[in-house]
């Protein structure tokens, strides 16, 4: 086991990494985790920095205290504005830090996931929550439009009507809700949250890394473009990667996935 000793309490991004599982925790609990200028582009360095570390396989992020992040810090934004088109907001696309590691990003939506934390919890893979993680959509309120990808991934995940209820209204949604819209796999009590990441992360740390990693970029490629172009990558990809598969590969692969099933079947 390796793990390396997570960050001082006074760092605003803390992390924490054992067994190929790096825990991305956002730490201004006193703020909502309010994601200030320092702490989008610390956010920003931790995603780039992990997506070249060899020893990080999975990374769940979330967040300290009552809120996953309650978005961009409007304090700051009430001194600063939002800047001009060259401005820290646009070149700090913290979708983009995310997404780009190109490694699993579990979201452990602790609390509060608010605009701007809404997007970031987008940007994640997969959304486990607590039961005490609620989202909204404020950018109509706020006069803001949105710019990390809400306006267009929160449809595709929910719906166009459920995504424009919530963009128009600016309400509230619950983890249970979230749930029964697809937006979250999993509701759970606060103390299971990181727990039940944990487990799901350590499952995907035991698949093969190149064709996991294949299969993660197939996803998103599909996600974004058309089903017939996602066919056509699949295809390609398919042919170009499985000629090379030997019997006795696939054999050994065989028995590893029935000696796993069995556990499985055995553990339920």
């Amino acid at each position: 086991m390796t793990s390396n000793e997570k960050s001082t309490e006074n760092e605003i991004v803390l992390t924490e990494t054992c067994d190929h599982i790096t825990t991305v925790t956002l730490n201004r609990p006193e703020a909502l985790n309010a994601l200030s200028t320092p702490m989008r582009r610390r956010i920003a360095e931790v995603f780039k920095a992990l997506g070249k570390d060899a020893e990080t396989k999975v990374i769940i992020l979330t967040g300290n205290g009552r809120a996953f992040t309650a978005g961009l810090d409007l304090k700051e934004l009430g001194q600063t504005g939002m800047g001009t088109g060259d401005s820290v907001r646009e070149e700090i696309d913290l979708e983009a830090a995310i997404r780009g590691t190109g490694k699993p990003v579990i979201g452990a939506i602790n609390g509060f996931a608010i605009t701007g934390g809404f997007e970031l919890a987008l940007a994640c893979d997969i959304l486990v929550a607590s039961t005490e993680a609620k989202f909204a959509d404020t950018h109509v309120r706020m006069g803001v439009v949105p710019g990390w990808g809400l306006s267009q991934r929160l449809a595709r995940l929910i719906g166009v009507s459920r995504a424009k209820q919530l963009s128009f209204t600016g309400n509230y949604l619950d983890a249970y809700t979230a749930a029964r819209w697809g937006l979250v796999n999993e509701v759970l009590p606060p103390d299971e949250l990181l727990p039940y990441c944990e487990k799901l992360a350590r499952d995907i740390t035991s698949a093969i890394p190149e064709t996991l990693k294949e299969v993660h970029r197939l996803i998103d490629y599909g996600w974004e473009n058309t089903l017939a172009e996602g066919l056509a990558e699949e295809r390609r990809v398919s042919s170009a990667r499985n000629r090379g598969l030997g019997a006795d590969q696939l054999e050994t692969n065989r028995l590893q996935v029935q000696d796993r099933g069995r556990a499985q079947t055995k553990d339920s």
